[in-house]
């Protein structure tokens, strides 16, 4: 029996754009829809199975950003969002709404095919047969749900970045992690200089964690080396 190729939505106003991407990664080996605009978008999520979506900051009507909100409301499917902007305020809010990975203006598609890769095999590894919860501190993670469960049995969803920097902690406690580290695994790509994506990240996710103040206790930083996760980790089948 064959697999199933993987299912790629990819929302662009410019349709030379759309064309490219869908020639390029289609000769690669995926299924690849489009949409021009968000209307376009939502009808295509009504219909198709997707399993990632490259998603346009400026858009006509909804922009990239309210798009992103929107789809993380009730989905987890991976996101890469586009930009024109050189200006890394945009990949911050990108992020910070809940998508996977950002790509800047101009950009070639074999970079993008890297990325996509990347992710569906992150989001791929994430439903494999690990074990499903993993307890740490006064947590659990539940790495099918991809959901944060305090000791009062509370949830709260996590986008595919908080729970990919999440599982990478979990894979290394009380180990030192670089900034490139946990750009490679979260992004797929090297920090660059001034690049305060990283740091905007572990912030967010020690918000999840209630780890906020001057000395945080569970994601503790080390100065000039990185971040470290201070806890004992336990995996649990069920």
């Amino acid at each position: 029996m064959n697999e199933r190729k993987a299912s790629i939505l990819v929302v662009d106003d410019d349709a030379a754009i759309r064309e490219l991407l869908e020639e390029h990664l289609t000769r690669v080996g995926y299924e690849v829809i489009t949409a021009g605009d968000g209307d376009q978008m939502r009808l295509q999520l009504g219909w198709a199975h997707v399993d990632l979506i490259v998603l346009d900051v400026m858009l006509p009507g909804d922009d990239g950003f309210t798009l992103c909100r929107q789809i993380r409301e009730h989905s987890r499917v991976p996101i890469i969002m586009l930009t024109a902007s050189s200006d890394e305020t945009d990949r911050v809010v990108g992020l910070e709404l809940g998508a996977d990975d950002y790509l800047a203006k101009p950009f070639s598609a074999r970079e993008l095919q890297a990325r996509v890769k990347a992710l569906l095999r992150r989001a791929s590894f994430s439903r494999s047969d690990n074990p499903r919860y993993v307890v740490f501190d006064r947590w659990r993670l539940d790495t099918l749900a991809h959901e944060l469960i305090d000791e009062n049995q509370q949830g709260t969803a996590l986008s595919g970045a908080d729970f990919a920097l999440l599982q990478l902690f979990l894979n290394h406690p009380n180990e030192v992690l670089d900034r490139d580290t946990i750009s490679d695994v979260t992004r797929g790509r090297e920090s660059m200089p001034l690049d305060r994506v990283v740091d905007v990240a572990v912030s967010r996710l020690r918000q999840r964690l209630g780890d906020q103040g001057r000395n945080p206790r569970l994601i503790k930083t080390v100065r000039g080396a990185g971040y470290l996760l201070a806890a004992t980790v336990t995996h649990v089948a069920e």
